[in-house]
């Protein structure tokens, strides 16, 4: 039987192939392939599947942009049973709180210790 890491590695794999094949063979932009990731997760976790594939697959699952959908989704579904409509406005911020901190932390890093150059031509 497959282990779990290897399991995340092939699962992970094929969603890079994926992806990759979508942005060659069509005209589709990146950025907005990328959001169909996120809504995809979303729709995974509203339907209730994403969690049995998440148990299975692990990281392969959660760390790429359908984990932060599901995050979100995740996130409002506990805002709005907790605090209603509001919830709506900011369970998925809160839910994903951690990852987007990382994120912009990571992108000071980056502007501070890098520096961007025109390129040459």
């Amino acid at each position: 039987m497959l282990t779990k890491a290897l399991l995340a590695f092939l699962l992970g794999g094929v969603l890079c192939v994926i992806v990759q094949i979508i942005i060659d063979k069509t005209t589709l932009m990146p950025p907005r392939i990328l959001v169909f990731a996120v809504i995809l997760g979303v729709l995974l976790e509203a339907i209730g599947v994403y969690e049995p594939i998440k148990s299975i697959f692990g990281c392969g699952i959660s760390v790429p942009l359908l984990g932060f959908g599901a995050v979100l989704a995740k996130g409002v579904r506990e805002a709005v049973l907790s605090e209603g409509a509001l919830g709506i406005l900011g369970g998925g911020l809160a839910a994903g709180a951690a990852g987007i901190s990382a994120a912009l932390l990571c992108a000071f890093l980056a502007a501070v210790f890098f520096r961007s150059r025109p390129k040459r031509m």
